[in-house]
């Protein structure tokens, strides 16, 4: 599943959010307001309902995860949008940067998760003879703002921009919401990479190998 089922909603306003695993995307709002990427975030609420509806019916234990965007080296050299999206503040990638924007604005902030860490978060859910229902897979939650004043400073051989705020008064300086992933934690997970340093270890590497970044 994906954190679009969790965070679309109409009263993500203001600060302060914590979404757990309780928290879904208004259905209803979503087809009554359109906003970006709407039909993709009702897609998964309903997947994802439809898939525990058939699974209580039928005896089954389901589990799933709600991964964030994921950030790290994988063995593919096809890449998935979450690469280009956390490094478009590096490659200038203005497409791939609106849509890191558009998830800040409908979600409340950037939530990142290093790739080793979600198939760690997967393996232990399906192992975990407790593990039951749905659960949040978030290392770390930022902004735009924040990763860009990052980014300039671990790499300053790229032109990050950096007046963000100036040019896009929709920006904010600090999340406004978190997409909690206590319930991970409270069952004994434990991310290996949850500051945006460890994070972001490989993925620079992995985009020049993919032709995103300059060599």
């Amino acid at each position: 599943m994906r954190p679009a089922a969790v965070y679309m909603r109409p009263e993500l306003q203001g600060d302060g959010h914590v979404l757990d695993e309780d928290s879904w995307s208004d259905v209803a709002y979503l087809r009554a307001e359109k906003p970006p990427t709407w039909g993709y975030a009702v897609s998964k609420v309903l997947v994802e309902k439809a898939a525990s509806r058939f699974a209580q019916e039928h005896g089954i234990s389901l589990v799933t995860i709600c991964p964030v965007i994921t950030v790290g080296a994988a063995p593919s050299m096809n890449t998935n949008t979450s690469v280009p999206n956390c490094l478009s503040l590096l490659s200038g990638h203005e497409v791939w940067l609106t849509v890191l924007k558009v998830i800040e604005r409908t979600s409340g902030s950037v939530p990142l998760c290093h790739v080793d860490d979600l198939c760690r978060a997967e393996l232990f859910v399906a192992e975990e003879a407790a593990a039951a229902g749905r659960y949040n897979c978030n290392a770390l939650s930022t902004t735009v703002v924040e990763l860009a004043s990052f980014l300039a400073h671990k790499y300053p051989e790229y032109d990050v921009k950096r007046n963000l705020l100036q040019a896009d008064d929709q920006l904010v300086e600090r999340p406004r919401a978190c997409l909690s992933s206590a319930k991970l934690a409270r069952e004994g997970f434990v991310f290996k990479h949850n500051t945006l340093d460890e994070i972001y270890d490989n993925v620079v590497e992995y985009g020049k190998a993919l032709g995103i970044l300059p060599n």
